[in-house]
């Protein structure tokens, strides 16, 4: 199924992923953290059909709200900011009650080795029932797979993948689609659609280190891209692009440092876009930002809180309307020295729409802030409303939310 948008926003609407840090990712596989014609040249009553109707009685017909337009006027000003919120729950542990019952966070992924899928049972029961959770999960294969054991069947590396063709990629990708389908999970933060500097093979921490791409020439790696995307939407499990605008000229990993993270060679017209095109045109719903820094978008700016590389590259120039969402921001050391509250804010006024987090003790801080953001200024408010629009068309898409 091929389709550029998830949805055409209504004019009132419209105003890495990485490895957990602390653990080692090549012993542990923890990852990070889109008017009909019946052919004839005359109308159905004789006319020529040639000139405007004259009967004044005809009036233009509107399509009836979607469930999401309809829950969106519904919603309080802290299950808006909420839903703005993805939270990462460790391996065997709980959801706390506040994250989903107090601060209603929009949903969870899930961090680490898990060998079943508890908290999607837990996630659901905590969320309030019209209004259920994105569940999210890294299984990119290799090295990148959280669900294990019974959980997940092993699929082999993207870097294997790759030199094997769209054909292994699609074989791989509708493996990874069925397991995440059947345990109720409907969001793989996955394909990295990232191509690797050949100059760097395993140099570059955050991808050919761990064999997370597929390949290093950009039309080759589409390919693989878009039969991942494809594969996952044939099972109903929305795909993920990352890391945008692209990890593959960096040496170090964004979630455990601060330096060696910064891009100066991917600027608007680069053909290592050219793989996250092909996503997108194979009808990936969701983007993930990176957060290093490119300075031929803007300079010293992470790309998820950077208007150039959200709103100006992926959203007017590739095209791009889906859910936009961070790489995480909660316990990344790329984004260590920015304040919490402007962790969760600017990538809104970025043109972004969802922040991830894999410390679920900031879920509070995040929500609000985003709350209070909204509070602050109309226009602040219409772009939250926006976001959340995304956030829950994406839930309708995939069967989450149903019309009454």
């Amino acid at each position: 199924m091929r389709r550029r948008h998830l949805l055409a926003l209504a004019p009132t609407a419209a105003l890495a992923a990485c490895t957990t840090p602390g653990e080692d990712p090549a012993t542990d596989g923890n990852g990070d953290s889109g008017g009909s014609s019946d052919g004839g040249t005359g109308s159905a009553d004789g006319s020529d059909g040639g000139g405007p109707t004259d009967d004044p009685t005809t009036e233009p017909t509107e399509d009836p709200p979607t469930a999401a337009e309809l829950l969106l006027e519904e919603l309080e000003p802290r299950e808006l900011a909420g839903q703005l919120v993805l939270v990462g729950i460790p391996a065997g542990t709980e959801i706390p009650r506040e994250v989903l019952a107090e601060h209603h966070a929009g949903g969870i992924f899930l961090l680490q080795v898990w060998e079943s899928a508890d908290a999607v049972d837990a996630a659901q029961e905590g969320s309030r029932p019209d209004l259920p959770p994105l569940i999210a999960v890294d299984q990119e294969g290799g090295q990148v797979r959280m669900l294990r054991g019974d959980a997940a069947r092993n699929t082999p590396s993207a870097e294997s993948l790759g030199k094997d063709g769209t054909d292994a990629v699609a074989e791989a990708y509708t493996s990874i689609g069925e397991d995440l389908a059947a345990l109720g999970i409907h969001v793989a933060f996955s394909p990295v659609a990232d191509v690797v500097d050949p100059a760097l093979g395993d140099g570059n921490g955050p991808v050919g280190t761990l064999d997370r791409g597929f390949g290093t020439e950009p039309e080759q790696v589409g390919e693989c891209v878009a039969a991942a995307v494809e594969a996952l939407d044939a099972q109903g499990v929305a795909a993920t692009l990352k890391h945008f605008p692209g990890l593959g000229r960096v040496r170090e990993n964004t979630d455990f440092s601060a330096e060696g993270i910064e891009d100066t060679v991917t600027g608007p017209d680069d053909p290592f876009l050219g793989s996250f095109s092909a996503g997108i045109d194979a009808g990936a719903q969701l983007v993930m930002m990176s957060s290093a820094i490119y300075p031929q978008l803007e300079e010293g700016v992470p790309a998820m809180f950077s208007r150039a590389a959200i709103q100006d590259l992926l959203r007017d120039q590739l095209g791009f309307t889906g859910l936009v969402i961070t790489d995480d921001i909660g316990a990344a050391q790329a984004v260590a020295d920015v304040p919490v509250a402007e962790r969760a804010t600017r990538p809104l006024a970025a043109g972004g729409d969802v922040v991830i987090t894999a410390d679920a003790s900031l879920t509070g801080q995040l929500v609000d802030a985003l709350e209070a953001w909204a509070a602050e200024d109309p226009a602040n408010l219409a772009r939250v409303k926006e976001s959340v629009l995304r956030v829950l068309a994406l839930k309708e898409q995939l069967g989450l939310l149903t019309a009454e």
